[in-house]
């Protein structure tokens, strides 16, 4: 099943998504990672059950109106825009229609935020990305590394290029 955590890779970088899919997992040595599990234990904390599972995906806010999503920054907001159309979805399998709302705790400590909303177009482009991201995984290697910036700060550096 494809996770939050997997939609969020595919955009980010196709190799790690393949690595984390297929149970290679790097990311207990990462202090990024650490760091956003921190900030969703705060928040945890501040708002008392708040986080929601449903299916294969942990959902960290529900409101009337908004399926919250929090993240440390706004580093990668494409992939973190179809991590919550996929919950977006899953929701509405549910029979709950909300906006996505996602909310970036920067260093300053400031929030930002952005809507997004599952529409037809949407959902239609995400029906796709889940059968490229299924293709990807049930790949018998992974998708050769493409260096860049954001790659020395990966779990996966190491793995991919050392």
């Amino acid at each position: 099943m494809i996770t939050g955590t997997l939609i969020n890779y595919y955009f980010h970088c196709q190799t790690q998504c393949w690595l984390h899919a297929n149970r290679l997992n790097l990311e207990d040595n990462s202090e990024d990672v650490r760091i956003g599990k921190v900030l969703h234990e705060i928040n945890e904390e501040k708002n008392k059950h708040t986080e929601i599972k449903i299916d294969n995906v942990k959902i960290d806010k529900l409101t009337k109106e908004y399926l919250v999503e929090l993240k440390k920054s706004d580093s990668d907001p494409q992939a973190v825009k179809w991590q919550v159309l996929l919950y977006l979805y899953k929701l509405k399998g549910k029979g709950i229609e909300r906006k996505g709302k996602i909310e970036y705790f920067e260093k300053n400590h400031a929030t930002k935020s952005e809507i997004i909303e599952l529409d037809e177009h949407n959902e239609q482009e995400l029906l796709g990305v889940l059968d490229a991201i299924s293709t990807l995984i049930n790949a018998d290697v992974p998708p050769p590394p493409k260096f860049e910036n954001k790659c020395k700060k990966c779990a996966y550096y190491d793995y991919c290029f050392i």
